[in-house]
């Protein structure tokens, strides 16, 4: 199945938005989940779709930036590794380590270029600053949205346009000669969310509330068993019984999250007691008689 012209120009044209998106607007489509799930709607293989986007989420969860500093763009990776995934057929978890993760890394580099493009018209608008001409600060203001914007458009339309078939080669090579390779990128894939997870961990304030993130991954294990196994026994009984009315529902994602808020919830009721009592007794002293060095 190729990619068609009108498919190519809806892509590009979210690729070129999402990224302003994530830098004012803020609604959420710049995530990459949401790009997995408009991409798979516009390629029409949803849960391929949200299954790279899903992953590519994950992967990036405690990847994070500070000041200027630039990071991988999950959402173009997202983007095309959807797209080329669901039109050569290529399994969703090998086209995450071979298309999603190289290529967001790879638009490091092009995030750069928009950022030193658009010292450009940052030095315009000094300049119209000193002469209080506002309208044309205005448009110098909205101008440097393209050099972001472009950034992401033309790459995602160059690979979509003229790359299937270099990509179409990788994948016959990956799946024959290769297929050893292919295997192992198909594991490196499905184990990438457990990376983003791990980094994740590393600068929550984990060693703290341990506790709560053992009785969070407790509950929801056992839930999950739980549902799962029900759902495995009403589906075999509704296969014997046809007029079985009932429906065996998996443990929904939203459950595993309100048990999460739960936990968030209590935890930061027992910070907000313990700051309520030193801000009450700010002079408690220990029982040496010493001020404490929290309370300085």
């Amino acid at each position: 199945m190729s990619i068609q012209w009108w498919q190519i120009l809806l892509l590009s044209l979210y690729a070129g938005y999402q990224i302003l998106d994530e830098l004012q607007i803020y609604s959420s489509m710049s995530a990459p989940v949401f790009a997995g799930l408009f991409t798979g709607l516009v390629m029409g293989d949803l849960q391929a779709g949200l299954i790279i986007g899903g992953s590519m989420q994950l992967t990036v969860l405690g990847v994070g930036t500070f000041g200027g500093a630039s990071r991988i763009d999950a959402n173009s990776g997202t983007i095309l590794a959807t797209a080329f995934s669901i039109s050569l057929g290529m399994n969703p978890e090998q086209a995450i380590a071979a298309i999603a993760v190289p290529v967001a890394s790879l638009m490091i580099q092009l995030d750069i270029l928009a950022r030193f493009a658009n010292t450009y018209f940052a030095h315009r608008i000094d300049q119209h600053v000193e002469t209080m001409n506002y309208k044309a600060i205005e448009r110098n203001y909205l101008l440097g949205a393209l050099p972001w914007s472009l950034s992401r458009l033309i790459p995602v339309f160059l690979a979509l346009a003229f790359g299937g078939g270099l990509v179409e080669n990788v994948v016959a090579v990956l799946n024959g000669d290769l297929k050893w390779l292919g295997d192992g990128l198909s594991v490196a894939g499905a184990v990438l969310p457990a990376v983003g997870f791990a980094i994740l961990l590393r600068y929550l304030p984990v060693k703290k509330h341990f506790p709560y993130l053992i009785l969070g991954f407790t509950i929801t294990a056992l839930l999950a068993t739980l549902f799962s196994n029900v759902q495995l026994l009403g589906t075999s009984v509704a296969s014997v019984v046809k007029d079985l009315p009932a429906t065996f529902n998996s443990l929904p994602m939203l459950a595993v999250a309100m048990i999460g808020f739960s936990l968030a919830a209590i935890s930061y009721k027992s910070n907000q007691r313990t700051e309520n009592q030193q801000v009450a007794s700010p002079h408690t002293t220990s029982e040496e008689g010493e001020i404490e060095d929290d309370e300085i």
